[in-house]
């Protein structure tokens, strides 16, 4: 056997389908393997795997064992000459492996080899050619020097930058995404080192295989497209831990004898970046409570020394007295927009005044429990409440226009859209972003084909996309070979428009919009009870009705069956105890559901309610059992 194609995959389903689609197609000529190790997904991975792909030879884990331990499974049983550790979140041409087993066989000398790779744009990414993160080379690109220096030989090097990226070179460093070696290498040299957990592992496995007198080549003369970090969210804290800790453990094993004062120095950086690094994810979370805090209390003061001065003298409220009053509904209005979801990114507009409106009860309430010895007048509460509406929407709004800080609200910006591939296949795509979180403009489609959505053929492509101002272009699989899609993407990279790619059928549309963002996704859209999003509403709605209900207890109580335990339920309702709505106990109890609180009531259909849950569902069920409130609990 010629070669065996291993694949680690974790909870990257839709990508690992199109990845599989590609290394099929590219192995048909070739005596070969492929093998996937699921690091115990949960997004039915494996599932698709045996139903599309019954040749593949599937490895199930029951942890997430990490990327060594699992490639490593695989090589242990891998049968080729060649081995090759592919992500599942890349895509390769039709005679990718063709060539790059055709240059390793002309070259006996060759150990390992890596590709060159772009992003779902076309942009080359960097880490396709490096060199030994040495600690000087590390030291230069921690510093920024390589950044600021591209082209020098001195301080380039970790990206070995002042070479030609389209021509093959001998380099150091290969990438994990695309690694291919020669078996009787690894069996000389040993497997992945499996201290690193992930990353840092591809960079000792090269290093070693230098060690074992072999070359490493960057191969520049086929592309493939690796979307870059769907399995691992880059901007998040345990990224830059694990990153950061695989290059300390890399630099102690390799080079701790001969340079410690240098490493320390590197250390240092390293735990400075990852400082930064958290000081940034910090900044971003708080910021806009730290605005809105502000903003609020600013108003707060101006509006009531606006109104003593129409109405009254100034000094009349008693300062202390106010301070505490409106601490508390600052506190009310930075928890209510908090539950309703208006700090999560992108903002809904319609989560932040759920927020106002529910912080604007709860102040009135409150104020309403007050002893008459320390309350004030009703209409200062009135004008804070107003001053929330009118000044939280309108300064997000600004920094949404002018994106400052990164803020944008959650906008259902209409795109427009031209989809590359046969009309059958691409009014079955069209219908795919029809029923998205998107509004899609299908402007019309690209092929040989003469009718009235045809707008012209490949070789017309980017004329079609400006003079339509298109946003994106989506090539369907099935009908245009990966080599033409990447050609075309390398051929457009300088547009103003974002690619995706359809599989066949597949109900999910796959692209990525730069090098620093993670793969972007169109499926179908279902609302599963489980997303963030709509736990987040659940939440919302349990606390906030909950909250109101004890607010109105002398009203409510009368429509109640049961009157003693009423309270009970609401408090244990507020402190998460349970949910007003649950899963019908009595239904069948062997279906694998997403797991929820208890309910004081219960749906009539436990599938339907999981699957495409919704705030207003919750809202007619209490609706219509509201009287028995207590016959659950």
């Amino acid at each position: 056997m010629k070669l065996s194609v291993i694949i680690v995959n974790y909870n990257v389903k839709h990508f690992l389908e199109q990845c599989l689609r590609a290394a099929v197609n590219a192995c048909k000529n070739i005596s070969s393997e492929i093998i996937v190790v699921d690091n115990h997904s949960v997004d039915q991975s494996n599932q698709m795997v045996i139903e599309k792909f019954p040749s593949v030879k599937l490895i199930k884990n029951e942890e997430n064992v990490g990327f060594s331990k699992a490639n490593n499974q695989a090589m242990r049983i891998a049968k080729g000459e060649y081995v090759l550790l592919l992500n599942p979140d890349t895509l390769v041409e039709e005679d990718t492996f063709e060539k790059v087993i055709s240059f390793m066989d002309q070259h006996p000398e060759a150990g390992g080899l890596g590709i060159k790779m772009i992003d779902g744009n076309g942009h080359f990414l960097p880490e396709s050619k490096r060199a030994l993160p040495t600690p000087k080379v590390a030291f230069y690109k921690i510093f920024g020097l390589s950044k600021l220096f591209p082209k020098s030989k001195t301080f380039g090097k970790y990206h070995l930058s002042y070479l030609d990226k389209d021509q093959t070179h001998e380099v150091e460093i290969l990438s994990g995404a695309f690694m291919l070696m020669r078996k009787s290498v690894l069996d000389k040299i040993g497997l992945l080192d499996e201290t690193f957990f992930m990353y840092g592992e591809d960079i000792d496995l090269s290093y070693r295989i230098i060690l074992g007198g072999y070359k490493n080549y960057y191969f520049a003369d086929s592309t493939i497209i690796h979307y870059k970090g769907e399995s691992t969210k880059k901007g998040s804290l345990n990224y830059v831990k694990t990153f950061y800790n695989a290059m300390i453990i890399f630099s102690k094993k390799h080079f701790s004898s001969s340079a410690r004062l240098l490493i320390s120095i590197i250390h240092f950086a390293i735990y400075l970046r990852a400082a930064i690094a958290l000081f940034k994810r910090i900044f971003k979370q708080l910021l806009i409570p730290f605005l809105d805090l502000a903003i609020l209390s600013g108003g707060f003061l101006f509006l009531t020394r606006f109104w003593e001065q129409i109405k009254y003298y100034d000094g009349y409220y008693d300062k202390n007295i106010l301070t505490i009053i409106y601490s508390i509904i600052l506190l009310l209005f930075l928890l209510s927009i908090y539950l309703s979801g208006g700090y999560y990114r992108p903002v809904k507009i319609s989560k932040l005044l759920k927020g106002i409106g529910l912080g604007s009860i709860l102040s009135l309430a409150g104020y309403s429990l007050l002893d008459e010895s320390i309350r004030f007048s009703r209409i200062l509460i009135l004008m804070a409440i107003a001053w929330a509406f009118v000044a939280l929407p309108l300064y997000r709004w600004v920094l949404h226009q002018f994106n400052i800080f990164g803020f944008q609200y959650k906008t259902k910006k209409k795109k427009r859209f031209i989809i590359v591939g046969n009309s059958e296949e691409a009014s079955r795509v069209e219908e795919i972003l029809h029923n998205t979180h998107i509004t899609p403009i299908v402007v019309g489609y690209i092929n040989e084909e003469n009718n009235s959505k045809t707008l012209g053929n490949l070789n017309s492509l980017i004329e079609i996309i400006q003079i339509h101002k298109i946003n994106e272009v989506i090539f369907c699989a099935k009908d245009i070979s990966a080599q033409k899609i990447i050609s075309n993407i390398l051929l457009l990279n300088t547009v103003n428009c974002d690619f995706k790619i359809a599989s066949p059928d597949s109900v999910s549309v796959i692209g990525s919009s730069s090098i620093h963002t993670n793969g972007e996704l169109y499926q179908i859209e279902l609302s599963p009870i489980n997303s963030q999003e709509n736990k987040r509403d659940k939440r919302f709605l349990d606390f906030s009705l909950a909250f109101i209900l004890l607010i109105l207890y002398p009203i409510v109580i009368l429509f109640q069956k049961e009157k003693r335990t009423f309270i009970q339920k609401m408090i244990s309702v507020i402190n998460g105890k349970y949910s007003f709505v649950g899963y019908n106990s009595n239904l069948d109890k062997t279906l694998n559901l997403p797991p929820i609180k208890k309910g004081l009531l219960s749906t009539k259909n436990n599938i339907e309610y999981a699957k495409n849950y919704s705030i207003y569902k919750d809202l007619q069920i209490i609706y219509k059992q509201f009287r028995l409130l207590d016959d659950r609990c």
